[in-house]
């Protein structure tokens, strides 16, 4: 079975004044359906650049992205948008809600762009507010809920579009540590519950747990690809 989701041979390179920064070189990396893949290292190791190559945000220097048999990063920029609104999900370190929009309202978002028809809207935005246990606060907007229960609307935002591949840069970055144990524990649980490909990035140590496999960068460079590591500090 083709992996759900790869990066072959994936390079970035930036120019910079004071010369090229590499800040992906020569990664292979792939996911499966039903998997959670966390991407480790510190920061700076390179782990947003490769998760911006890999859901498209991004073209790589050289290499290539493909989803199944499709080679994403053959695609044209139109063609591009629509596999990222339609197949994949992002969520972000920063939560990236709208602040003048209610919890229902931020995950409504991407069924607008679809133009999905409003009872269907509705119905779905419900259910995924449920899903991640937040249906009593669908009207409170962002600065009305913890950084937890923003970060699990982020959550139900990406979901409600039903994609089959998850992108999440550093979902914990800004929680403490319990919140982010809860978060992880709701990630790793929708991966295995709908079947879908989840590339997570952290620098956590303690959130490794959860990860079915683990990729480790070192400035840019996959160093070691493991189930079961020794976590260094």
């Amino acid at each position: 079975m083709s992996a759900a989701l790869a990066g072959r041979g994936l390079t970035r390179v930036f120019p910079t004044p004071s010369g090229e920064v590499h800040a992906v070189v020569d990664v292979d990396v792939e996911v499966r359906t039903g998997e959670l893949l966390v991407v480790r290292g510190r920061s700076g190791a390179g782990k947003t650049t490769l998760l911006n190559l890999l859901g498209g945000l991004d073209r790589p220097t050289s290499g290539s992205v493909w989803l199944g048999e499709r080679e994403l990063t053959a695609m044209t920029e139109d063609e591009a948008l629509a596999v990222r609104r339609q197949e994949l999900a992002f969520i972000f370190q920063s939560f990236g809600l709208i602040p003048v929009l209610s919890a229902a309202e931020n995950v409504e978002v991407p069924l607008r762009l679809l133009r999905t028809d409003p009872g269907e809207r509705d119905d779905r935005v419900a259910a995924a507010l449920e899903r991640v246990g937040l249906a009593d606060h669908a009207n409170q907007r962002p600065h009305e809920l913890s950084g937890g229960e923003q970060q699990r609307v982020g959550i139900a935002r990406a979901l409600v579009t039903e994609p089959t591949i998850l992108l999440a840069d550093e979902p914990t970055g800004q929680l403490d540590s319990q919140t982010a144990g809860t978060i992880m524990d709701l990630l790793h649980e929708l991966v295995h519950e709908r079947g879908l490909a989840a590339v997570v990035s952290t620098h956590d140590p303690l959130l490794m747990r959860q990860a079915d496999r683990v990729v480790e960068l070192h400035d840019g460079r996959a160093r070691r690809v493991g189930r079961h590591l020794r976590l260094e500090p």
